[in-house]
């Protein structure tokens, strides 16, 4: 194994892990869209309708379009809290490993691993702890306010990929899009009304390209006694200390140079790297050219997706795996009935809004008016569940985040920890999900399996799109 600036590397075919992986899967699915609905639910019969205008359904001759919107959303309402199968709150396994491109661990030679938060992992102790340094010196130092001294760090106020705009001062969630999720900008403490963020940015949500972060694809002994023991060298072919990535990744310029046992640097030229040795700095084109370690038989494990995994992926061909530590939390999330009930509601009250878009009389822009409060309303209810703040790191809403969509570009894999690894045999293959894009997804909820839950009006749906 090597370690990259705190991260080290090891050859595959040690000790096989234990295969405690299982699949799960619903037998409903065999189903088939037509006959009954999944689970033994019969096909609920469609409203009334006159006929089509434009492939969209009319109310039935005599009845008002109010008492038909009203008819049609009680309906769905009933087939989401009626339908949902048993036990579709519990299907996510938060110790699984999620896959965004197929990988063969069989095909893996070489193991990496990034140190701080991938290999170690901290209590929220280590965090309270740099702040409270931090704060003493900007005071005692610094000489900023006294009054700073009041404040204590809050573990759950913030989330992971946030952006913070040093110019404007603010703290705000953006989406894959590069737009900034309202009701989610913050200066210090206090929330900044939409109204004065969407002022501040000329009028839109928008952050252009240019004022985003710059960086695209850009001692440890006595830890690494205490995780594994004063032998922990034996387990690695190399380690590579204070590599200064992401510099490391592209920067010709560092040698590498050795540390002998008392951690004194030695100044003697590098021509091989030494198992059991460790080394500091140095960069990546001499370690290929050291090591021979090249391309798709490298998987490389870091907590950071700039500095840990962006350049190895998109420069040199490395595979990659992402350590999320939030997906455990957010995957328990997910499994309640209340977070499955209120996205399963939330995408077929969306579903009714865009089909009945088309009535735009008095009452009925009143009734859709009603069910768009409603829609927000459950779409900030989904967001607390997360972090009142700022919500789930991987969801603006519907969008993707923009540290969502990094993530599966810049990883084949992630998981909530390293030791996820451990239920997985070594010679397994990840298969990403084939999740559909949107042409390919006429279906009023996300990732529908046909079968498990019946999909409601789907003649109508096909044309809908």
């Amino acid at each position: 194994m090597a370690a990259l600036g705190s991260a080290a590397l090891r050859r595959a075919g040690g000790a096989a892990p234990r295969l405690l992986a299982v699949a799960v899967s619903c037998q409903s699915c065999r189903h088939k869209a037509s006959g009954d609905g999944g689970h033994g639910q019969p096909r609920e019969q469609q409203p009334a309708v006159a006929g089509r205008a434009g492939g969209q359904p009319v109310p039935a001759e005599g009845a008002d379009t109010k008492t038909y919107l009203w008819a049609r959303y009680h309906e769905m309402k009933k087939l989401v809290y009626d339908l949902l199968p048993p036990g579709v709150c519990n299907l996510l396994n938060p110790a699984a490993i999620y896959a965004n491109n197929e990988i063969s661990l069989g095909d893996v030679e070489i193991y990496g691993f990034d140190y701080d938060y991938t290999l170690a992992q901290y209590s929220n102790l280590l965090h309270s702890m740099i702040f409270n340094t931090a704060r003493d010196i900007l005071i005692e130092q610094f000489k900023y306010p006294e009054g700073l001294a009041k404040y204590d760090y809050i573990p759950g106020f913030a989330i992971r990929g946030l952006h913070y705009d040093v110019q404007k001062s603010l703290l705000m969630k953006i989406d894959a899009f590069h737009y900034v999720q309202l009701g989610t900008a913050y200066r210090g403490l206090k929330p900044v009304p939409d109204e004065e963020v969407i002022e501040l940015y000329g009028g839109t949500q928008h952050i252009p390209l240019y004022q985003m972060s710059d960086f695209y694809g850009k001692v440890l002994d006595k830890g690494m006694k205490h995780m594994v023991g004063k032998n922990w060298r034996d387990l690695f072919d190399m380690v590579i200390v204070q590599a200064d990535k992401p510099n490391f990744f592209t920067d010709r310029r560092k040698p590498f140079r050795k540390l002998d046992d008392k951690g004194s640097l030695q100044w003697d030229k590098i021509n091989q790297l030494e198992k059991g040795k460790i080394y500091k700095e140095g960069n990546l084109f001499d370690f290929l050219r050291l090591t021979g370690w090249r391309g798709s038989k490298v998987l490389y494990f870091g907590d950071h997706l700039y500095s840990d995994l962006a350049d190895l992926m998109l420069r040199h061909g490395w595979r990659t795996g992402a350590i999320v530590p939030e997906l455990e939390t957010e995957i328990r999330i997910i499994n309640t009935e209340q977070y499955m009930h209120s996205l399963t509601w939330q995408q077929a009250l969306t579903g009714l809004l865009e089909r009945m878009q088309m009535y735009q009389d008095a009452e009925s822009k009143q009734v859709l008016l009603e069910w768009m409060k409603e829609r927000q309303e459950i779409r900030s209810l989904t967001k607390n569940l997360f972090n009142p703040q700022f919500g789930s790191i991987f969801r603006t809403f519907h969008n993707p985040t923009y540290f969502s969509r990094r993530l599966v570009r810049f990883s084949d894999i992630y998981m909530a920890s390293i030791s996820c690894l451990l239920n997985y045999d070594v010679n397994f293959t990840f298969y990403p999900r084939r999740t559909p894009l949107q042409h390919e997804a006429p279906l009023w909820m996300d990732q529908l399996c046909t079968g498990c839950m019946k999909t409601p009006f789907l003649e109508e749906m096909v044309h809908i799109r």
